[in-house]
């Protein structure tokens, strides 16, 4: 055999078993979908000063008559 035949033959080779580990991904490395980006104490905050922000504007514009 020569020598671009025996290393078209081990690159063939070498493929042939990639082909088999495709999409063999060990479990401690795909990211969880529990996770969120924020947490729940942030997003909790963040919902009472928008909603707190919202009734006091409305309490305000409703004492003031209309004209704020």
């Amino acid at each position: 055999m020569t020598t671009s035949k025996r290393l078209a033959v081990r690159k063939v080779d070498r493929f042939e078993k990639n082909i088999t580990k495709r999409g063999a991904v060990p479990e401690t490395s795909t990211k969880k979908a529990k996770d969120y980006p924020v947490g729940p104490v942030l997003l909790g905050f963040f919902v009472f000063v928008v909603i707190g922000s919202s009734l006091f504007q409305i309490i305000r514009t409703a004492t003031s008559g209309g004209m704020a």
